[in-house]
């Protein structure tokens, strides 16, 4: 796991050190490890690294393939390396290394751009070809490992993160307000190459790019539906634990030590299972957020049925003391409005395995696919609704009130039946705090509500998130992660997993008012009964409905929603939010995620735009 970073400049003027060294200290805490520059006359690559596989200078970079022709900066790993690199070698290719590395470039000369199908893992990198003057690079199939870019008359500027692209002053730093509406109407980002940078846009996951003669081109080199629609469905739940034993059994190759975060949900936890029973690792590592007994967001009942089997649990107790001290760190190093303080006990998690290890495991991944949202049960009855399963859409419903006692799929089930311009709406205006003006200029541009919530059925719901919702997850994980130097793993990515479990039916996913019904029976004499039986739905969270109520906070709200600039912005009705805050600190509502969304919007607009 690393930092990768380059500039072209368009206009043939040459590229100086000076112009990519400050890039990659902007991002020094992805690669702490070592570093490299490469320049050939107006193309410049830079790297910084962190060491997993191959600890020797032997996995500097960037790095060339020997003739000097081509030039990689790879940020990722590729898990299959070891079979690609004889596969390789039985086609005449010599190695010099013990790097993915090395393997993604010398696949990259033998099999041109198709070299992208033979590759398992997460990944973004560029390579340059010297004798053709042309840049290629690619990003993974579902946007495990970032890559932003900026285009100008003058310069081609990429980077993992966005403020090495901010440190080249290629453009000036401004707000792009579609996004902003996104944010703030459905807690939604990174649904398209947009960010909330004007300007600056990502590659897209399952794309490539080429950069020659000035111009840019970008094109899909991996399409989910497509797969999907070729895949075999898990004929039973046996195949599927046979599957993800395989995912998690290619990601703990490592040469550093590995752990898992765990959060005591079911996916974490069944990582850490597997990894404890099927594959003997009997001193594993893991890592916990746990708060105070009756806190929200506290799961020490479950992290503690696995007290007595695994010998190394960790834990760390964020408090809101902590997230005072930590928010403008926390600000800078996710360089976008993050819509929850979810993404803070992971952040701090982080920072704990950062003590012991330098790669974990996580859960990411399972939701979207196995349908873990509570939500996802209003597509399920959309779906039996739309096929006129009349009996079956009865029987799920009763199911889920005999499960969970709750209205809310029920709630989300007519919300996905509302024309897609209600649903924007009925969204934009849910607390009234956001100004008419913005709603009425933004609105009507906006797509999530088409893309996210009109799908069609649940297996297309499923896709829908794969494409336009599951990226904004893997981005708060990897900015977390790379913080405190550590490489996150998600094994429920592993694309032969994703593309099977999602071209299974749907009463795989849900079946009689309990979601992830194929994991679930996988998991039965491996998980703990507590575990694999529970109904919620929690993840890494915090108690930030108390914490945005106490007097830590108190002033330092008050102060940011009275200041100037958050009244001159243009999208808040300001009134309003004052009495939204009122009504939270007197425990009428629990408005926390909108609070914070306030707070980080404006600490956001300080720290990168208005400077």
């Amino acid at each position: 796991m690393c930092g990768i970073c380059g500039i072209i400049n368009l206009k043939n003027k040459p590229i100086r050190q000076a112009t990519l060294f400050p890039m990659m200290q902007r991002m020094k805490h992805r690669g702490p490890d070592d570093e490299g520059i490469f320049i050939h006359q107006n193309v410049g690559l830079g790297f910084v690294r962190l060491s997993i596989l191959d600890l020797s200078d032997a996995g500097h970079q960037p790095m060339n393939d020997g003739s000097g022709r081509y030039t990689i900066v790879f940020n990722g790993e590729v898990y299959n390396y070891i079979e690609l690199r004889e596969e390789l070698k039985r086609q005449g290719l010599s190695f010099c290394s013990g790097t993915d590395t090395e393997v993604v470039l010398k696949a990259y000369i033998h099999w041109g751009e198709k070299c992208l199908e033979h590759f398992n893992g997460m990944f973004a990198f560029a390579i340059y070809d010297e004798e053709n003057d042309v840049l290629f690079g690619a990003r993974d199939r579902f946007g495990v490992k970032p890559f932003y870019y900026c285009m100008t008359e003058d310069q081609f500027v990429f980077a993992s993160e966005i403020p090495p692209i901010l440190e080249t002053k290629c453009i000036k730093p401004k707000a792009n307000n579609q996004a902003i509406f996104d944010y703030l109407v459905f807690n939604r980002t990174d649904q398209t190459e947009a960010t909330f940078f004007a300007g600056i846009k990502k590659l897209q996951h399952g794309h490539s790019f080429t950069v020659k003669n000035g111009e840019y081109k970008s094109k899909e080199w991996y399409n989910l539906r497509e797969r999907v629609e070729k895949a075999a469905p898990f004929e039973d739940e046996q195949a599927y634990r046979a599957c993800l034993n395989s995912s998690i059994k290619l990601r703990l190759r490592s040469d550093v030590p590995l752990g898992v975060c765990l959060s005591g949900g079911l996916d974490s936890s069944s990582i850490a299972s597997i990894v404890y029973e099927d594959f003997g690792n009997t001193g594993l590592n893991t890592f916990s957020a746990v708060y105070n007994k009756g806190e929200h967001g506290d799961e020490s009942e479950y992290i503690d049925e696995f007290r007595g089997t695994l010998r190394n649990m960790f834990f760390t107790h964020p408090t809101v003391e902590t997230l005072y001290q930590d928010i403008p760190n926390f600000v800078y190093i996710h360089a976008e409005p993050v819509p929850s303080l979810g993404p803070y006990a992971q952040y701090k998690v982080m920072q704990k395995a950062k003590e012991n290890v330098t790669v974990t495991l996580d859960g990411q991944g399972a939701d979207e696919e196995l349908a873990g949202y509570h939500y996802f049960y209003g597509f399920y009855y959309k779906d039996l609704l739309r096929s006129f399963r009349m009996r079956k859409l009865l029987c799920e419903m009763k199911g889920y009130w005999h499960v969970h006692r709750s209205i809310y799929a029920y709630k989300t089930f007519l919300y996905f039946l509302l024309p897609k311009r209600m649903r924007t709406l009925a969204r934009a205006n849910e607390y009234g705090y956001i100004s008419q003006n913005f709603i009425k200029r933004y609105s009507k541009r906006n797509n999530i509500a088409g893309n996210l919530y009109g799908s069609s059925s649940l297996n297309d719901a499923l896709l829908d998130h794969f494409e336009y919702k599951l990226e904004h997850l893997l981005k708060w994980d990897d900015r977390n992660s790379m913080a405190s130097s550590v490489e996150s793993r998600v094994p429920f990515l592993d694309y032969h997993l994703v593309e099977r479990t999602l071209a299974t039916q749907s009463s795989e996913k849900i079946k009689d008012g309990v979601t992830k019904s194929i994991l679930r029976r996988a998991m039965k004499g491996t998980l703990p009964e507590k575990i694999r039986n529970r109904m919620d739905k929690v993840g890494f969270d915090t108690p930030q409905d108390e914490w945005l109520r106490t007097s830590v906070f108190q002033e330092y709200i008050e102060t940011l929603i009275s200041s100037k600039s958050f009244k001159n912005r243009g999208y808040f009705n300001v009134q309003k939010v004052h009495e939204l805050y009122q009504n939270h600190l007197d425990g009428k509502i629990n408005v926390s995620k909108e609070i914070w969304k306030w707070i980080h919007l404006e600490l956001w607009f300080r720290e990168f735009i208005d400077k």
